[in-house]
This record gives structure tokens, sequence and C-alpha cells, in this order.
């Protein structure tokens, strides 16, 4: 018995595609034999597994689950649940393994598989050995069993475990996402006045796309901070590992700008430690981290290889651009939006201003949103190379952690490839709009030279 994947949905940090096209139970059952029959080679025997909120979910989980069963490992069925919930069962039961079925940010006809193995990220070289070994049919006999284990409450319990943080009047966005009802039970716990939205889980996303990125998606939020008089806001995407704010005037606070609000905090406590950002983020964060005392680290994009980074480094706080926060401090490492929210609290209580105030204080600074368009997957990251060789070429300043980044008297900017899509990826920042003019042209250049020009938005 032999399986082949789809190309385009072994991704390099998950398993996505849209459902009945380029996924469907054959894949998920390829998926549980190839992920159980590592989990086996690797000393292991249980791996849990959860989902989120889209349609097609159950369907998904009795295919993993027929697929992980029939290799020999015994399934924990948590249900659905955040893919946080996913990686804190992993952290905290007799597990050897998880996966969590999710769509994550994507349009509602999407669906896959994030994974963990023995706590690591499993990503990358992991994902394309799925695709080999069903391929040959490379997988273990025999027949595990299945359990369910309820852990909704102790994760909700141990996001406010040790929580000190002020009274606040705050709005709350699930995005009808798989948060809905773990922000139910969350705000509970905390003090202040609550007001929630959409937390009905619905995987046909009714009220508007969940993700917290795209300012867009904050309307609504921006709406009920605005009617309540709230000192601010918190959204979340569909499945619960990124998170997006606004401030009480309704401004947005972006991921650098949630990090450079939770590091200090962080930073009082532990200082000179390090602070991983991607390298999407602003120059403003990478400069407060250094003024509070600690090591900003540039990185490259992508949650797998933020969670590496951090262990190599023993950072107890990481961030991306796209709103995954990651604390290690008092926690697991892991990309947690819920956590997350809690943490944002506690901070705003713990340098004791209001988080209107913390983001009028953040230097006025002029950026594009990322910018993504499409390029022939072959030539994605020789177009990157090209550009850096001409780059050095012109003795101009370039950070090459994670494709191009050029600082210039104007601010920087940055053209990368995306690991997940066949996109390249700009992003521009300077302190007033002539200069971010200039820099947007010199991206231009660098892509005619290229053959290249910066054309239609490519969709996320």
């Amino acid at each position: 018995m032999t399986h082949r994947f789809d190309p385009t949905s072994l991704r390099e940090y998950d398993i996505r595609g849209i459902v009945g096209k380029t996924l469907g139970t054959a894949d998920a059952d390829a998926i549980g034999r190839g992920f159980g029959t590592r989990v086996r080679r690797a000393g292991g025997t249980r791996v849990a597994v959860g989902y989120d909120g889209r349609l097609s979910s159950p369907e998904l989980e009795a295919a993993l689950i027929g697929g992980l069963t029939a290799v020999g490992v015994d399934v924990v069925r948590i249900g659905m649940g955040p893919t946080p919930m996913l990686y804190y069962a992993e952290a905290t039961l007799e597990v050897d393994g998880g996966i969590e079925i999710t769509g994550s940010h994507n349009p509602s006809d999407y669906n896959g598989f994030k994974m963990v193995l023995q706590h690591k990220p499993f990503f990358g070289a992991d994902i394309q050995d799925l695709g080999r070994m069903a391929a040959e049919g490379d997988w273990e006999t025999g027949e595990g069993t299945v359990s369910t284990a309820d852990i909704e409450d102790d994760y909700v319990g141990r996001l406010v475990a040790g929580f000190a943080g002020g009274t606040y009047k705050i709005g709350w966005d699930a995005g009808n996402g798989v948060s809905g009802p773990i922000i139910e039970k969350l705000v509970k716990f905390l003090p202040g006045e609550h007001h929630l939205l959409f937390t009905d889980v619905d995987g046909n996303f009714p009220n508007h796309h969940p993700d917290p990125t795209d300012e867009a998606n904050l309307v609504d939020l921006k709406r009920l901070v605005a009617e309540k008089n709230l000192d601010f806001g918190l959204a979340f995407d569909g499945d619960g590992d990124r998170i997006g704010a606004i401030d009480g005037e309704g401004r947005v606070i972006w991921g650098d700008q949630i990090l450079s609000i939770l590091a200090e905090p962080v930073l009082k406590e532990l200082p000179g430690a390090t602070i991983i950002a991607d390298v999407k983020a602003s120059q403003m964060l990478y400069d407060r981290v250094e003024e509070l005392g600690g090591k900003p680290l540039m990185w490259k994009t992508g949650h797998s290889l933020i969670k590496m980074k951090m262990k190599e480094t023993d950072s107890p706080l990481a961030g991306e651009m796209s709103g995954h926060i990651f604390f290690a401090h008092e926690y697991y490492g892991f990309d947690d939006a819920h956590y997350a929210a809690v943490r944002f609290i506690r901070a705003a209580h713990m340098i004791g201003k209001s988080v209107t105030e913390l983001r009028g204080n953040m230097p006025a600074l002029v950026n594009t949103p990322e910018m993504r368009f499409q390029v022939d997957e072959s030539r994605k990251f020789a177009v990157v190379e090209e550009v850096l060789a001409r780059l050095e070429a012109d003795g101009a300043q370039v950070d090459r952690t994670d494709g191009a980044r050029v600082n210039t008297p104007d601010g920087w900017w940055l053209l990368r490839a995306s690991n997940t899509q066949d996109v390249l990826v700009a992003r521009a920042e300077a302190k007033d709009q002539a200069a971010l003019d200039r820099l947007l042209g010199m991206i231009d250049d660098q892509l005619a030279k290229s053959g290249l020009e910066r054309g239609p938005q490519a969709a996320h």
C-alpha cells in the first residue's frame, strides 16, 4: 500500500490544502501512518490529536486516527480546540507527539495538519519525509488504541496560573474560530469588564475572516471598543495561535508592537535576555529591546524556525509580525495567542500605563503592509540571490538572515521568498512617506533587474 500527496500540500511548517482538491481523507490516513511510524521508530507509542472548527475537520480526524492506529500507535483524542491546546496536551500529557488538524488562517475550504514530535517542531525535511514514506509504503504495522482526554479546563487554568494583572475593560473577537469557547471560559477568571464577539465556532466564518493581521478583519472589534468605551481589544486567528490587538482609540497594535510591550516586564525580570523577532519586524522593536537592556535577535520567519532558535539561545520571548507570540518565560515556548493575551494584560498593568498611552508613545513610522506577489516556484529563491549579489556588489548594508533586508538612511526594506507559497514577500519602513517612496523605488529597481515587477498582490 502506497500513497502520493499533492506536491503543493507538503509545506515548510505544516501540511495544508484545499479539501476535496489537494487534500482529503486518504492524505489524512497516510499522514497518520507516516507520523505514527516516525513516533514508533523514535521509541514512542502515544500521540495526542486535536482539531479546529472547520467543517472538514471531523472526517479528517477520523481518517488520521485510522492511520495512526494502523501502525500501532495509541491515540489520545483531545477533541475540538485551538492549536495551542494541542501543544499544551503534547507538553503535559504522557504522549510522544501531537497533531492538530487546522486550516489556520486560510479560507474556509482549506484544512491541514500541524505536528510536534517529542516536544520539538516537526517541519521542513520531516514533512518531506512523510511524502517519501507514503510513496514507498514505508510504514510500520500494528494495532493501536483510542482514548479521550478532556483537557480544556486544565488548559484554561494554566493560562491564568499566577495572573497578577490589572482590571481593564476589554473587547475580545474570536472571529468564529476555535478560540471562542476558550475565551468564554478564560474571561471568567479575569478581573474587569469583558465584551465578547463571535465566540460561536462556525467553520463558514460568517462575520469576518479570522486573520487579525488584516486590518479589514478588525472593523467589528474597533466598533465595539468605541461604542463601549473599552481600554483595548484583542483578536484571534482561526486556530488560536496568532493574536491581534487595538488600543482604546482603535489604532492597530501590530505584532512587533505587541512584542515591544510584552518585552518590557520580561526584561525587567531577566536583564540582558535575548528577545527574538522575525525579519519583517520594525527597527523600532530591535531598538526598544536594546533600550530595555535586552539582546535583540533578528531571525527567519516561520513558527518552527523561531521555536528552534529560542531553545538554542535560551530566549524567554519571541514573536513574529504575523502575531505568533512565543513565551518560554513561565510557559512552554510555543506560540499561544490566549496566553499572549493574558500576558499582554499583565504587561500593561506592570508597566503602569494605559495601552492607548503605550501605543501612542511608539515612534511614528510609515511602513507598507506585507506585499506579496506571485513568482514562479523555480525562480523565487534565485531572484533573492540575484538581488543579494547586486546589493553586495554595490556595497549596500544588507542582512541575509532570511532573504535581503537592506538598511539605508531612509529606513529599511525587505525582499524574501515565502517558504510556503510561490510568492516573494516585500516590506519597507521609513520615517516619512517620501522616504518610503524612495525605498519602494529601490525594491522596484531590483525586481526589474531580475525581470519582475511588483504587480498585483498575491492572496495569503
